[in-house]
């Protein structure tokens, strides 16, 4: 916590420089590139595992944009969701619930008109759901997984759930992937991936920022 609030205030240029990165000149084609600075900086571990990206401190990190005035203004991804080999699947082992177990926000400015160079890093938040939050992410999962297990893939969207979402997760809609079909039998559709509402990851940032 001490090396993310000593962060704060710092640009992602200054941040680069001090690693002797080179920053691009925007994110469309490194969209992880910001998390991928967050995370060399604050030594973390993980990388893309199903596991918190401190594994010996069960903490996620989480780099979350938000514009000038701290309104968050992106879904912030979790994990990929499984389509497949369901059977037995609780959320209690779940990888979002892993995952979401504590978590490590960091928030950065997003507005597309400042250059990268020059967004500026938050102050840290160190959150753990309540117990009303952990329910309400419990049930979202729940209704999603039963869906996808009665072979509703298809029919579900990003509108589905109160704080988590479904959402398509491919760099393109050819990318295909396993699924199971209405009749039970296997089919293919794009991956899909678990997401945290805005509205959710607001209340979660709204007062520290």
């Amino acid at each position: 916590m001490s090396r993310a609030e000593a962060m704060a205030g710092l640009t992602l240029g200054q941040l680069a420089n001090h690693h002797q990165i080179e920053t691009p000149k925007d994110l469309k084609r490194h969209k992880g590139w910001v998390g991928q600075l967050i995370e060399l900086e604050l030594g973390a571990l993980a990388g893309s595992k199903p596991e918190p990206d401190f594994v010996h401190l069960g903490v996620e990190l989480k780099t979350i944009p938000v514009n000038q005035v701290g309104k968050v203004l992106e879904t912030t991804y979790v994990t990929v969701a499984p389509l497949t080999n369901i059977l037995g699947l609780t959320w209690e082992n779940s990888v979002v619930c892993h995952k979401l177990q504590q978590v490590l926000w960091i928030p950065v400015q997003g507005a597309r008109e400042i250059p990268l160079t020059e967004r500026q890093i938050g102050s840290p938040v160190l959150w753990s759901p309540s117990l009303e939050e952990a329910a309400l992410l419990k049930q979202d999962w729940e209704e999603i997984m039963e869906l996808i297990a009665i072979g509703k893939v298809e029919s579900i969207t990003a509108r589905h759930g109160e704080v988590l979402q479904l959402r398509p997760k491919a760099a393109n809609s050819q990318v295909l992937t396993q699924s199971i079909d209405h009749n039970g039998a296997q089919s293919q559709t794009n991956p899909r991936g678990f997401y945290l509402k805005t509205q959710f990851t607001q209340k979660i940032l709204s007062g520290l920022l």
